[in-house]
């Protein structure tokens, strides 16, 4: 070394003189070669999306791979928790972005610019003729002036709607003020005390009922403010359903001023904003013009996307294909058919269930945690709140095991029943085998209703002054007063019932009366004797001596007895035959007010 420089074996510097220069461009190309490389643009990326061939491989090890380019629910894919990776991959299904245009179009949804002055109904209903498709609707209504992100799903994915209606909205708007305020300060510190929960109650024309009720503004801001024109532009974060017209009023009664909205406009509905995508009516009408007349799917594919894009935002749970289809038709989400889990799923949250290729199955509640599936090997993980996909779209995987394919074979063959249950020709091996557990549950024993016993009513004793009309009168009530108020729809059943009652206190006399006789007892015996008197007056005055009593006290008593029955079936035919008129029920409550009237004197 000679002053600090490299030397050759000689000691001349001219090494490190020749070196220098060489560093330098070395350096260079360096630096070069970096610049030169090509950043993706979105466009691009979304090309390659749709060339590519995206699907979880089975494998035997965990891999590591770049995945945050991977379309819609497939992003990150690596980054899940892994279950199992050992399952049987089916060629049913396929990529969101890779359906048929006729299938693609029917499970996806545009992110419209809805124009000013058209309802959003009448634009939704243009949408429909336009795609020619049976069914769509949107995420939520604007108001005809209303511009801005209005999110139209078609046929399979209107699906979605009602969690796309409930998710948070954003708004950027116009207020103008009646009157001037001091300084722009006041109009901000007003929009950032509305926020919070807030009553509001719908503007004088709504397409809602004005009802009082409770929305949330989460973040509102003013972004600009013109003095002379009174105008202000402020940006809105709110729950759905909120009027941003109420708000620009209340802001107007806060400043004392009073205010209303110039001009609305929503940029976001959901996890879809107006930068996402955003098409305007005719570039619908132009990719479907062009897949008419040139058979180019190209400008449909990027007017329209796929319903999971919607989905995006959610928890992921990924299902083995042999158990898609059995939850397309409502069978429990079961922690076998898991592959794989994402972290931070809470009891409760909603959650997205899919496939090995990143089609959405269904919207699920989860019932377990993230911990919790990671540590069991069994049980339900969630419950099924909106199945998505068609059936059949992935084959039936149930009921192929050994029993289930030997209880098939006897059924056909007669061996078993229709519904797999033993008969007489099933043999006894798999009779002693087969278990019956809807026999073995021991039915409870049911309650079985009593009937309510009989009272005896005996007739009320006639008062001091009372005809014998008055009496029937009582009767009739007495009979009645039971019952409620007397319907002609009823009245028949009303009088065999009144009949059977009237039977019954006629039996329970005769036996007391027998009873009477069996003891020796003479209780009608004052009775008997005023009658015979009668009869003898009877006869005195037909001029004649008074016949002699042949009649035994027995036989008058059977009589009598015969008597009363006759007078009860008088009594009842005559209720049955009037009791259809309007003038008895006119003199039923006259009767009945006269007799509450006596009571209560």
């Amino acid at each position: 070394m000679l002053g600090g420089h490299p030397t050759l074996g000689n000691g001349s510097p001219t090494y490190w003189l020749f070196l220098q220069p060489l560093a330098v461009v070395i350096v260079s190309k360096k630096h070069k070669k970096k610049k030169e490389r090509k950043v993706l643009g979105e466009d691009d990326v979304a090309d390659l999306q749709h060339e590519g061939e995206f699907f979880i491989k089975p494998e035997s090890k965990v891999i590591q791979l770049d995945t945050s380019q991977w379309p819609l629910l497939l992003k990150n894919f690596d980054k899940l928790n892994v279950r199992t990776t050992h399952y049987t991959p089916l060629p049913s299904g396929s990529n969101p972005l890779k359906r048929e245009i006729t299938d693609y179009i029917r499970t996806g949804f545009i992110n419209l610019d809805k124009p000013s002055n058209p309802s959003s109904h009448e634009v939704v209903a243009w949408i429909r003729r336009i795609l020619r498709v049976e069914k769509t609707g949107h995420s939520g209504t604007l108001d005809p002036k209303v511009t801005g992100c209005l999110i139209v799903c078609i046929e399979r994915a209107t699906r979605l709607v009602k969690s796309q209606q409930s998710a948070g909205k954003e708004y950027v708007g116009v207020i103008r003020l009646h009157n001037a305020i001091e300084s722009e300060v006041q109009l901000s510190r007003a929009l950032e005390t509305l926020t919070g929960a807030l009553f509001q109650r719908p503007p004088l024309i709504a397409a809602v009922k004005r009802q009082l009720r409770v929305r949330t503004i989460y973040e509102s801001k003013m972004l600009e403010y013109d003095p002379e024109k009174r105008l202000g532009i402020f940006w809105v974060s709110c729950e759905a359903g909120t009027y941003i017209r109420t708000l620009c009023v209340h802001v107007g009664l806060l400043l004392g001023v009073g205010g209303q909205m110039q001009e609305l406009r929503r940029i976001r509905s959901g996890v879809m904003g107006e930068k996402d995508h955003m098409v305007t009516m005719h570039d619908v009408l132009d990719a479907q013009w062009q897949y008419d007349n040139y058979k180019d799917e190209g400008y449909l594919r990027r007017v329209i996307y796929p319903l999971e894009k919607l989905l995006t935002s959610h928890k992921r749970l990924v299902m083995k294909d042999s158990a898609v289809n059995a939850i397309c038709y409502g069978a429990k989400i079961m922690l076998p058919g898991v592959l794989r889990y994402e972290d931070g799923i809470e009891v409760n949250q909603e959650v997205v269930v899919i496939t090995t290729k990143g089609e959405a199955i269904c919207v699920a509640i989860a019932l377990m945690t993230t911990a919790v599936i990671s540590t069991c090997d069994h049980g339900i993980v969630a419950k099924i709140k909106r199945v998505i996909m068609e059936r059949d779209t992935y084959p039936r995987k149930w009921g192929l095991g050994p029993k289930a394919s030997q209880k098939k074979m006897m059924i056909k063959q007669g061996l078993l029943d229709k519904h797999g249950k033993p008969n007489d020709s099933t043999p006894t091996a798999w009779k002693d085998d087969y278990v019956d557990y809807s026999a073995s549950v021991k039915k409870e024993p049911v309650a079985v209703p009593v009937e309510p016993m009989k009272t005896v009513k005996t007739r009320k004793r006639k008062r001091e002054g009372e005809s014998e009309e008055e009496d029937d009168d009582n009767a009739e009530y007495s009979d009645y007063s039971d019952y409620g108020d007397y319907n002609d729809e009823n009245g028949e059943e009303d009088e065999e019932s009144s009949e059977e009652e009237e039977a019954s206190e006629e039996e329970a006399i005769g036996k007391m009366e027998e009873e009477e006789e069996a003891m020796g007892i003479d209780s009608d015996r004052e009775g008997v004797e005023e009658e015979e008197a009668v009869e003898e007056d009877d006869g005195d005055e037909e001029g004649g001596e008074a016949p002699q009593l042949e009649v035994s006290k027995k036989e008058k008593k059977k009589k009598n007895k015969k008597e009363k029955k006759a007078k009860v079936v008088v009594e009842s035919t005559s209720k049955s035959k009037d009791s259809g008129t309007e003038s008895t029920k006119k003199k039923k409550k006259k009767k009945k007010a006269r007799l509450m009237a006596e009571d209560s004197e």
